[in-house]
């Protein structure tokens, strides 16, 4: 073997050398990491704007509706930095029989529950029956499918839980496959129902074709004619009644039971208790609800067997914390109305 030849082989060893190296280092990093997420499509109507949005323009922080301020006591400010994400990962699609009466707004989630709740006071957009309009998706992350409007019937009541009963069997605008994005949104321009007046909502449902996500949103409107418009009337505030009682606590750690009574005249539907914990305290579990912690917030969301609180009951929420018992929590509220 002459010299080139030789010099030519341990060229050739190298570089086979240097693939094999590059080929295992993706496959340790493979088997650390995991392959990259998929990324996720978000998005919501923004014209007329879906409830998140709407108290999302507000400020999380200080909202200025009493609508948005009662969501943001009941369920934190995270659904509102995050208003675009109100899905079903499992949703293919579908409506009617998946997404539960009364949780429509939410999507059946815990996280935005405090946006179903039935008011009439919700920041809401100005229409015109039968005119022409463009509506505005925000495509946060875009992805292809198709989009369906519908609407309220003419018996909807804001004050009581919205349902599948209350909306219109057909969606009113269909765009499939989804238009194209503009500035950072879908824009579909369609006919707005005619003969409707007063306060309704715009049901949006925006399917993904490339898998099962499925977004969900409730837009609040107000239908009128020649420039005129219903004066939305606003909801009273809940009443109650709340004492906390730490049952238990132990070196690094308590127990404890929130009990609210609902002291207002009426039933509360769904109900969601809020409590303020001192700075080092860290929810550990709860029940006889969905309770999660934003923060210094406890948050215990109606279970779907108990989302009811009728006039003058009580309901009881146990959770186990890490941190001081001392000093206890306090600050609790009902569907956003502190408690005495």
């Amino acid at each position: 073997m002459t010299e080139k030849e030789s010099l030519s082989n341990r060229r050739r060893r190298w570089n086979l050398l240097i693939v094999a190296l590059i080929v295992m280092v993706v496959g340790v990093a493979s088997v650390l990491f995991g392959p990259a997420p998929a990324a996720k499509a978000h998005g919501a109507m923004t014209s007329p704007a879906s409830r998140t949005y709407a108290c999302y323009l507000e400020g999380p922080e200080n909202p200025t509706t009493p609508a948005c301020q009662a969501a943001v006591a009941a369920g934190g400010t995270q659904p509102l930095y995050d208003w675009f994400a109100v899905l079903r990962s499992d949703g293919a699609g579908r409506t009617r029989g998946f997404i539960p009466d009364g949780q429509l707004c939410s999507a059946g989630t815990t996280k935005y529950a405090a946006y179903d709740a039935p008011r009439a006071d919700w920041p809401a957009t100005n229409l015109t029956a039968g005119a022409q309009y463009t509506f505005v998706y925000g495509a946060w992350v875009p992805h292809p499918g198709s989009f369906r409007l519908y609407v309220t019937k003419d018996s909807y009541d804001p004050t009581k839980p919205l349902t599948w009963d209350e909306i219109e069997d057909q969606p009113f605008l269909t765009a499939d496959p989804e238009p194209a994005v503009v500035d950072g949104a879908y824009h579909m321009t369609g006919t707005l129902p005619t003969n409707k007046t007063g306060r309704h909502i715009i049901y949006s449902v925006w399917t993904r074709s490339d898998s099962t996500e499925t977004f969900y949103g409730c837009s609040d409107v107000v239908f009128g004619s020649d420039g005129n418009y219903p004066t939305p009337t606003p909801t009273p505030a809940p009443t109650c009644t709340a004492t906390v009682t730490i049952t238990n606590s132990w070196q690094g750690g308590y127990q404890a039971t929130v009990d609210v009574k609902n002291t207002s005249s009426y039933a509360i539907i769904p109900w969601v208790v809020s409590w303020t914990v001192p700075s080092g305290v860290t929810l550990a579990s709860g029940w006889n609800a969905t309770v999660t912690q934003d923060s210094s917030k406890i948050i215990a969301n109606a279970p779907d067997w108990n989302r009811t609180l009728g006039a003058g009951g009580t309901v009881s929420i146990g959770f186990v914390a890490s941190g001081p018992s001392s000093p206890a929590p306090s600050g609790v509220t009902l569907n956003g109305s502190a408690c005495t």
